[in-house]
């Protein structure tokens, strides 16, 4: 089976046993799969790491979508301009509303959005909220995401307030662009839909999950340079190994995550 990339702001979506270069066609969408659709100006960016791996897989087999808009196209005059000088002076240059809005209701014909449905719009903004794992639980049970990848100084303001678009941050820094941080968000989502990762508990048990760090793992050799499996863990006494992973987890978060800490005591404090 081949299929050619399409021509018409570049969807991304899945395709039977296809290597992640080739995962660019057109094919038609799956009733009630979880879908990201990206606004970029780098669509060739994508898949990316999302090609690999895990969710490289998942997408070849239609537990999730991913879509690229390419913003060029909605781009003003001959030249397809995208951005202009910021209004008051300044540096740089800023992505204009007139190009977004449009390429906006391009994507978001067609989702649940208009509906009433559970699909968010995010600007990827270093003045957003952080990214966190109960963020990313939230996002696995939407219909699906579209995200606005931003460029230069960034992208008129009157688009987030005419949208009421939902920003959000990678982290405390910047960076030249929204997409690594489009694809690190959509990689932490797509791990939590069913089917995935194949084992549900792990994602159960991981960092964050229980609102604590998470404790330490070893495999074989139980040996290695000198440094031992803890004991415990070779017991086969799953109460004594439950135990002390928990008690790791509380060790840990106390000592790298104090903010973490805090906030787990006053949970445990309310219940």
């Amino acid at each position: 089976m081949t299929q050619t990339p399409s021509k018409s702001h570049g969807r991304l979506s899945i395709g039977a046993t296809l290597k992640p270069r080739e995962l660019m066609s057109d094919t038609p969408d799956l009733a009630g799969v979880w879908k990201a659709k990206i606004l970029t100006l780098f669509p060739e960016a994508f898949p990316g790491v999302l090609g690999e791996s895990l969710t490289g897989k998942a997408l070849q087999q239609g537990l999730w979508q991913l879509e690229t808009v390419d913003l060029r196209p909605f781009g003003i005059g001959k030249h397809k301009n995208v951005d202009d000088t910021p209004a008051g002076g300044g540096a740089g240059m800023v992505l204009r509303a007139d190009v977004l809005g449009e390429a906006i209701d391009h994507a978001m014909a067609g989702t649940t959005a208009p509906k009433g449905g559970n699909w968010p719009l995010i600007y990827l903004s270093p003045r957003g909220r952080r990214m966190d794992q109960k963020m990313m639980q939230t996002f696995a049970r939407c219909d699906g995401l579209t995200l606005l990848c931003g460029r230069f100084e960034g992208v008129d303001e009157r688009v987030l307030e005419h949208y009421g678009i939902m920003e959000v941050s990678l982290g405390d820094f910047v960076m030249t662009g929204g997409e690594l941080a489009a694809q690190a968000l959509i990689d932490a989502t797509v791990r939590l839909i069913p089917g995935v990762l194949g084992n549900h508990a792990s994602t159960e048990e991981e960092s964050f999950s229980s609102g604590l760090l998470e404790h330490p793992q070893y495999t074989r050799p139980a040996e290695w340079r000198g440094h031992q499996i803890p004991e415990v863990l070779m017991s086969g006494h799953h109460g004594k190994i439950a135990d002390w992973r928990q008690e790791m987890s509380e060790t840990i978060t106390q000592e790298r995550r104090p903010d973490l800490w805090a906030a787990h005591q006053a949970r445990a404090s309310d219940d």
